[in-house]
C-alpha cells in the first residue's frame, strides 16, 4: 500500500484508472474529439461558469485533472488566479500549447501539497477546487477518499470543493458521499448536470458542491487519511 504522509498526500501513487485503460487509441480519441470541439467553436465552458458564480472574484482556485485545460483556460481568462494540474503529462503539453497564458502542472491529486503548488506557480491554497470530467471515476480505485481529504486540505476553510462524474461507474454517488462525509466536508448542493438541472436518483450524471467547514462554525474539519 502506498505510504500516507499527515497531509494526505501519498508517496508513489498506484496507477490510476485513467493510465490503465484511456490509452493508445482511446487517449486519441479522447484528444481529438476535443480538438473538433475546440475547433468547431463548441461551448466547452459549462464547467467553467459553474465555478465562476461560485467563487468570488480573482478567486484562487484548482483544476484538479484538468485534461486538455478548458476550464483552467476559462477560469483564466475569467480572471481568478487557477492553476491545472494532471498526472498525464501528454494532456498538460496539449493544455499548455492551447492555453499559453495559463499556470499547468504534471502532478498526481495524492502528491499535491502547497509546497509543490508553489513551486510549480500556483497558489498554496483555494477558494475553490474544481474536479470535473469524471476525475474521480478515474483515481486508481480505492483512493478516492484519500484524494479528496488531499484536496480538501488545501481548501481554505468555507472553501467549496466542486465535483462532476457519471452515476454508471464502478464508483457511486453513495460512495462518494460516504466519501465526503469521512473527510470532512459539507454537501451544500447536488445537481443533474452543470446546467444545474435538479438531482434526481437516476440521473446520468451527479454535480456536488461541498464545503470545508468554517474554524468555528460548528463542523469539524477534513480528516487526514490513514
Amino acid at each position: 500500500m502506498p505510504a500516507v504522509h499527515d497531509t494526505g498526500t501519498v508517496q508513489n501513487p498506484p496507477p490510476t484508472r485513467w493510465e490503465t485503460t484511456v490509452i493508445g487509441e482511446r487517449w486519441d480519441f479522447y484528444v481529438q474529439r476535443f480538438d473538433r470541439a475546440h475547433a468547431e467553436g463548441a461551448d466547452l465552458e459549462g464547467e467553467a461558469r459553474f465555478v465562476d458564480v461560485l467563487a468570488p472574484r480573482g478567486a484562487r482556485v484548482l483544476d484538479g485533472g484538468c485534461g486538455t485545460g478548458r476550464v483552467t483556460g476559462a477560469l483564466h481568462r475569467m480572471g481568478h488566479r487557477v492553476i491545472g494540474v494532471d498526472r498525464d503529462a501528454g494532456m498538460i503539453e496539449i493544455s499548455r500549447n492551447r492555453y499559453p497564458a495559463a499556470t499547468f502542472a504534471v502532478i498526481d491529486l495524492l502528491s499535491l501539497d502547497r509546497d509543490v503548488l508553489a513551486a510549480a506557480g500556483g497558489p498554496a491554497e483555494f477558494d475553490v477546487i474544481v474536479l470535473a470530467g469524471n476525475v474521480l471515476v478515474y483515481v486508481a480505485a480505492g483512493t478516492e477518499r484519500a484524494v479528496l481529504a488531499t484536496v480538501s486540505s488545501l481548501l481554505v476553510p468555507g472553501g467549496r470543493l466542486v465535483c462532476g462524474f457519471a452515476t454508471d461507474r464502478d464508483y457511486t454517488v453513495a460512495g462518494f458521499d460516504a466519501d465526503a462525509a469521512a473527510v470532512g466536508l459539507v454537501i451544500e448542493h447536488r445537481f443533474a448536470t452543470w446546467h444545474l438541472d435538479p438531482w434526481r436518483e437516476d440521473a446520468d450524471w451527479a454535480v456536488t458542491v461541498l464545503r470545508r467547514p468554517d474554524r468555528g462554525g460548528g463542523g469539524e474539519e477534513p480528516a487526514t487519511v490513514d
